[in-house]
């Protein structure tokens, strides 16, 4: 892309949702006795860094990765009415962490999502002097919802994602995942995608900004970028990486090019400022 400010691409994202009951149902909220703290999800370990032959995961596929770990202090979310949501990331000496490197212009990003792929949320908390993060957060439907903190501990070369189960309880029905198309409208404004993802490579994704069919050359930047990309596998909470293409102009085009693992369905949530508010386009794309 174009311009002297990046694309901000978090997460290089793919969830890896073992989703527990598809069609109708009830939730309810989290059993008396939650995990261990340091409990992998399924399918997942505990920690991949410093042991060989033990292929690296995806970001967000663990609770706990390179000795760091997200702790909810709140399991369980209310659903339609906004509460607050705390948690901590301990460290590898069992203490709160308290010194993060700043990322996109923020120490820690959170990105919240139905295990359906529906109800896409990025936000960022805020902190205390003793590592406690929270933030009032508003989740429409109940359902289980992953959670993911995206943010690099001071002194390390690299950032983390890590990513941990919250139910909100209630009647709910998993929502289909939308069909593969290639233009999303939102408040006036509409974003088509050209590109397609293909296995094993690396895939340019192009995603271009008009409103009343008049190319958008203007796009705000938004914690120091004109967008950010988050790209989740339908299937399991894995997050896809992406690299941001250098921009030279504030739009009309977006551009970054995703390294897709394998075939299958993907969801993709852009954000975008303008006029002094950011707006998200969702896509579904499938691998050619």
């Amino acid at each position: 892309m174009r311009t002297a400010t990046k694309l901000g691409l978090y997460g290089v994202g793919l969830v890896v949702a073992f989703t527990g009951a598809l069609g109708a149902g009830r939730l309810v909220g989290p059993s008396e006795e939650p995990p261990p703290a340091g409990h992998a999800e399924a399918g997942g370990h505990a920690e991949t860094e410093g042991h060989e032959g033990i292929e690296e995961f995806p970001g967000g596929l663990q609770v706990s990765e390179a000795g760091y770990r997200l702790v909810p202090e709140t399991t369980a979310l209310p659903a339609g009415t906004t509460a607050e949501f705390r948690f901590r990331i301990l460290g590898p000496d069992g203490a709160p962490v308290t010194g993060y490197t700043p990322t996109h212009e923020k120490d820690l990003h959170l990105i919240v999502v139905r295990r359906d792929l529906s109800g896409f949320q990025h936000v960022h908390p805020s902190r205390t002097a003793d590592g406690l993060w929270s933030i009032p957060l508003t989740v429409a439907d109940p359902g289980q919802y992953r959670v993911f903190a995206d943010f690099q501990p001071a002194g390390r070369d690299k950032g983390l994602t890590l990513g941990v189960d919250v139910p909100a309880a209630g009647d709910y029905r998993v929502r289909p995942l939308p069909a593969p198309g290639r233009a999303f409208d939102v408040d006036g404004y509409r974003v088509e995608l050209a590109g397609t993802l293909q296995p094993g490579t690396s895939s340019k994704l192009t995603l271009t900004v008009t409103k009343d069919g008049r190319p958008v050359t203007d796009l705000q930047p938004y914690l120091g970028a004109y967008g950010h990309l988050v790209a989740l596998r339908d299937g399991d909470l894995a997050y896809l990486h992406v690299h941001p293409e250098e921009a030279t102009t504030a739009g009309p085009d977006v551009t970054f090019y995703a390294e897709v693992p394998s075939a299958g369905a993907y969801r993709l949530y852009l954000d975008f400022q303008h006029a002094g508010k950011v707006r998200t386009a969702e896509f579904t794309a499938v691998t050619s």
